[in-house]
């Protein structure tokens, strides 16, 4: 698979370690910055990385910051992207099950290495369940208002 991930300084750290753990399990990975922990705005990765899933350049997403709460809603602003911010396994399984999400957002000063990969490792693993879930996330990209 190949998978984009991306940060803002304060998860700069984490986007190493996932960027590796990703690469052992085989997929290529696209690390789309930044490459040190100096001070950048998450909205501007956060485009970029929402740019290439939604030009189908990579399959998936990893949005990473601080919370995940700020490059998730930059995500979330392209409309090709379902970008689900997670804290544990059950809930990343859920986002690509039921919401079909092509992102998985994290924040690096809640989660840790290891459940950021357990995290990883169910969103990768667990298949779009369509059937009741297809209209809706359909209404996700064409929202009617």
């Amino acid at each position: 698979m190949r998978i984009a991930i991306a940060s803002d300084h304060a998860a700069v750290d984490l986007k190493a370690v996932l960027r590796e753990y990703l690469i052992e399990l085989g997929h290529e990975v696209a690390d789309l910055g930044p490459e040190t922990a100096d001070r950048v705005d998450y909205p501007d990765y956060g485009y970029k990385l929402a740019s290439v899933v939604a030009d189908g350049t990579v399959q998936f997403g990893v949005a990473l910051c601080g919370s995940g709460i700020g490059i998730s809603i930059a995500v979330n602003r392209n409309s090709a992207c379902r970008c689900a911010l997670v804290s544990e396994p059950l809930s990343a399984a859920l986002a690509r099950e039921h919401n079909d999400a092509n992102v998985i957002a994290m924040g690096a000063r809640l989660t840790g290495e290891d459940m950021a990969k357990a995290c990883l490792d169910a969103f990768l693993s667990t298949q779009f369940g369509g059937g009741r879930h297809a209209g809706r996330v359909e209404k996700l990209s064409h929202p009617a208002f």
